[in-house]
């Protein structure tokens, strides 16, 4: 659990990664991360390893003001017990019209757990940063509304080989890239995807591909070419980061 000073908003972050070393050491943890990224002054956040099992018990669900689901390596459309454990719990929360925000594997699984299809990405690996443009003639959406005039493009961390193919029922597609077609989608205002990371560093996308590279998940050439996307092109950390703010405290 982190409390930042002061009385504010409570939040969960559901975690689908363990740690990596690095994290560990740098940040402490991803849960510090993302605090770091979408905290604010007087939020309370609180930790949920759903990649080992630990929920959320169904009394404590409307104590929490929103849900953020993480990345993970693992697959959103695979059926290991916690995924699917995960799918029931995202239904429940969008019946209780509950904040969640979803990034990466998050997005896909809060996608899949609403009725929408998920799988390997059409375009393969898409690593590194990359342009992500918002759709002509934008949905309603407070949060968005709130957050004041949006760029038509920005740039974001990326790092998936999975992808939404086809989003929920009442869900509209608010963003999309030359490689992902479905960048960002929303349900109203109580439910948020994003492909991409706007919680990653450079560090931790740089030691990221280190790993994936060790773990023969790609190759030497295609890593050095998702280093240079990072070295080319600065992502919209501050301008991303207000929106996910925007999204989670906008009533």
């Amino acid at each position: 659990m982190v409390v930042l000073k002061g009385r504010g908003r409570r939040y969960a972050l559901l975690m689908a990664a363990r740690d990596s070393d690095y994290v560990k050491k740098l940040y402490g943890g991803y849960l510090n991360v993302f605090v770091d990224a979408f905290g604010d002054d007087g939020d309370r956040w609180d930790l949920f390893r759903v990649v080992d099992g630990e929920f959320p018990e169904a009394g404590e669900l409307d104590a929490y003001d929103g849900f953020v689901v993480s990345g993970s390596p693992y697959d959103a459309y695979g059926n290991d017990l916690w995924i699917v454990r995960l799918c029931l719990l995202l239904r429940r929360l969008n019946d209780m019209g509950k904040k969640v925000l979803g990034i990466c594997f998050g997005h896909q699984v809060l996608c899949r757990a609403l009725g929408g299809k998920v799988g390997r990405a059409c375009n393969g690996w898409d690593i590194g940063v990359r342009q992500v443009t918002m759709v002509d003639n934008l949905p309603s959406c407070g949060f968005l509304e709130h957050l004041g005039e949006m760029p038509d493009k920005f740039m974001i961390m990326e790092c998936h080989q999975d992808e939404v193919w086809e989003v929920p029922i009442g869900a509209d597609v608010i963003a999309f890239s030359e490689k992902t077609g479905v960048e960002m989608f929303s349900i109203g205002d109580n439910i948020l995807g994003i492909q991409g990371h706007p919680e990653y560093t450079h560090d931790i996308l740089y030691n990221l591909i280190d790993r994936l590279v060790n773990n023969s998940n790609i190759d030497s050439d295609f890593a050095s070419e998702a280093r240079k996307t990072l070295e080319a092109a600065e992502p919209h950390r501050k301008l991303l980061e207000k929106m996910c703010k925007s999204f989670l405290k906008w009533r």
